[in-house]
């Protein structure tokens, strides 16, 4: 196996980061690969995505981050698991912040499960916290989805910044890859995106992912993109991404 960890994050909301770690961990499952998601944001909408139902879940990362549980780990595709998270996720800052070694629990919690999968996807909030800290310093890439708008590409300043503060404690963490989601022809995208592959040369992937209604339809609907519309330019766009993750 592969045993690849890779962690999605972006510190701004609204570009795409759950619908990304979603699709790439269903069109790498519809590859013969076995991988589990993990979801780190209080919204829960990564495990939405797969568990309408969220009365169904008992038990959550926050409960393993927290309490030391084992990881809630629940099938919802052939090869396809996920870690669900709950409300509770949202006080976890607060709630991580007098145990030991508090940046680390997540690894600490992969290392009993990682040998049974070919990749980790990792879900992050969006925020630069305690537990994004968890999910990049447990990470072997770190990917980050940006619509080409201005204010995401300031925000790329702070994630810099960000991920050289922790190789303080993990020499080998580094952005290994950036990709544009919701990308439309309009002026302002183009320039933005012409930035961002000037400024992440040996990093930003050529495939990008173009505005498609039937990517938000198909959030909560309890199937992926290739299920809910395999014909459709999200579902060409993501598969088109996943195979160049996985090539690279």
């Amino acid at each position: 196996m592969i045993q690849k960890i890779i962690t999605i994050c972006n510190a701004k909301g609204g570009v795409g980061k759950t619908t990304s770690t979603a699709s790439i961990g269903a069109c790498m499952a519809l590859m013969g690969k076995k991988v589990l998601l993990i979801d780190l944001d209080g919204q829960a909408n990564l495990t939405l995505y797969y568990i309408p139902n969220d009365s169904e879940i008992e038990v959550s990362i926050f409960d393993s981050l927290i309490s030391g549980e084992p990881l809630p780990i629940i099938n919802v595709k052939e090869n396809l698991d996920i870690v669900p998270s709950s409300l509770e996720m949202a006080s976890a800052e607060i709630a991580l912040t007098n145990l030991l070694a508090r940046e680390q629990i997540l690894s600490r919690l992969l290392d009993d499960v990682k040998q049974d999968y070919d990749y980790i996807l990792i879900d992050c909030p969006p925020s630069l916290g305690i537990v994004t800290t968890n999910a990049f310093l447990a990470a072997d890439e770190i990917l980050v989805p940006m619509t080409p708008e201005l204010l995401p590409l300031k925000g790329m300043r702070m994630l810099d910044s960000f991920i050289t503060s922790l190789q303080k404690v993990k020499p080998s963490i580094h952005l290994s890859g950036v990709f544009t989601t919701r990308f439309n022809h309009r002026k302002l995208n183009k320039a933005v995106e012409n930035v961002v592959r000037n400024r992440y040369q040996d990093i930003t992937l050529q495939s990008r992912i173009r505005e498609n209604i039937a990517l938000a339809e198909s959030a909560g609907s309890g199937n992926s993109i290739f299920e809910y519309d395999p014909n459709s330019n999200g579902a060409k766009d993501y598969q088109a991404l996943t195979e160049e993750i996985m090539n690279r």
